[in-house]
């Protein structure tokens, strides 16, 4: 498990990425989100992030991050194994 504080400014934009591997999942927790302006794309799907909410993505699929709002965003990221994973394979793998 991988754990981390994540704030973006205002008029910040996150180009299209991936992440490294498909062996995880990454949870965003909200903990200060403003009302308007902050998007993540992954994949074809964009969503918004709710104060107090988890969202969930795998981010070896491509992603990119809009920070339009007029204040910070504050989330909280928690990196976990892909639940189809085994036991044995997550032993093989080095840390996420």
């Amino acid at each position: 498990i991988s754990i981390k504080y994540s704030v973006m400014l205002p008029g910040t934009h996150v180009w299209p990425h991936t992440g490294p591997t498909n062996c995880r999942l990454r949870m965003h927790l909200g903990l200060v989100i403003p009302k308007e302006g902050c998007r993540i794309r992954c994949a074809q799907e964009n969503r918004t992030w709710e104060e107090g909410k988890v969202l969930i993505f795998d981010d070896s699929f491509e992603h990119e991050v809009w920070q339009d709002a007029e204040s910070y965003r504050l989330i909280f990221i928690v990196d976990v194994w892909h639940p189809e994973l085994t036991a044995q394979q997550r032993r093989t793998l080095p840390a996420i």
